[in-house]
């Protein structure tokens, strides 16, 4: 039960890490456009992955041999993650942004869980569960509303394939870290996707977007860590996923990253409401369902 308990911890841990990882992402959007800022962010995480590789003489390339060439893409999922996110924070609230992903992940797991897609054992859904997630989506909904709604078409429907593409990049470096290692699995993720990032830079410049390199440089010093606390992120996520049905997952990370997204909204931007607490306290209510109903089954 102890370990149980401690798979919850660190998923929670990320899910938190991921909330200030978005609004230190807005900040950097905000001053250079989306397609820099997400090469930028790939490009810092990939280096704090490296240098931990270096610290710990850890050769990913030599860690991968052997490995089906499908299982070092998973950063190519990562880097629409961080692209959608990029595209909706400012347009929308952080909690809503998360909340949004989050309703594409639990939906996204819902479906790997019942079909067992990614390796993982096919489940069936108790009451509890079916409850647990009924909850869950009507504390999604009270979040919403309490952001002021209205939200444009974009940033929601780009929120939402967000939310399905950490789900995938989850499963895959989950699939690479037990034939490598959490670390390198980490690193391809952002290897592979800072390629992605700088081809699509090139697109959106041949295509005449005119990236505003120049203001690049001109962020405030923070505002260059969330691809670090990106990859910590990644690599927490990654000793979890194995170990946790992917709707546990999706619930505690919805938790973690709604109630540390409310309150960066409130503290940061002033937004809050009486709606967004109730939605909150409503989605922690179904981590708790879908967590008895996991301590039941000895999951």
């Amino acid at each position: 039960m102890e370990v149980f308990a401690l798979y919850y911890a660190v998923a929670g841990s990320a899910a938190l890490i991921i909330a200030v990882m978005l609004a230190v992402n807005g900040e950097l959007t905000a001053v250079c456009g989306e397609h820099p800022a997400t090469l930028i962010i790939h490009l810092a995480g990939l280096a704090a992955v490296s240098a931990a590789a270096l610290i710990r003489r850890e050769n990913p390339f030599k860690r991968a041999r052997g490995v089906p060439f499908a299982l070092l893409l998973g950063g190519v999922i990562n880097y629409f993650t961080t692209f959608f996110n990029t595209l909706a924070v400012g347009r929308i609230s952080v909690t809503a942004i998360l909340a949004l992903s989050l309703l594409g992940q639990a939906a996204t797991s819902l479906v790997i869980d019942r079909l067992g897609l990614f390796g993982m054992e096919k489940r069936r859904l108790g009451a509890l569960e079916l409850a647990g997630l009924a909850v869950t989506a009507l504390g999604i909904a009270l979040l919403l509303g309490g952001t002021g709604g209205g939200a444009p078409a974009l940033p929601v429907a780009v929120s939402v394939l967000s939310g399905t593409a950490c789900v995938c990049t989850r499963q895959v470096t989950a699939q690479l870290s037990e034939r490598t290692s959490l670390l390198t699995g980490t690193w391809f993720s952002y290897f592979t996707g800072s390629v992605v990032a700088v081809a699509a830079l090139g697109i959106a410049a041949l295509a005449g977007a005119e990236p505003r390199l120049e203001l690049s440089l001109s962020a405030p010093a923070w505002a260059y860590l969330g691809g670090v606390l990106g990859a910590a992120a990644v690599y927490l996520q990654s000793i979890c996923v194995k170990r946790m049905s992917s709707v546990a997952m999706t619930l505690v990370m919805f938790a973690g990253q709604v109630f540390g997204g409310a309150a960066i909204d409130a503290v940061f931007y002033g937004e809050f409401s009486g709606e967004t607490l109730t939605g909150g306290a409503l989605a922690f209510a179904g981590l708790v369902l879908n967590a008895l109903a996991a301590r039941k089954k000895g999951a």
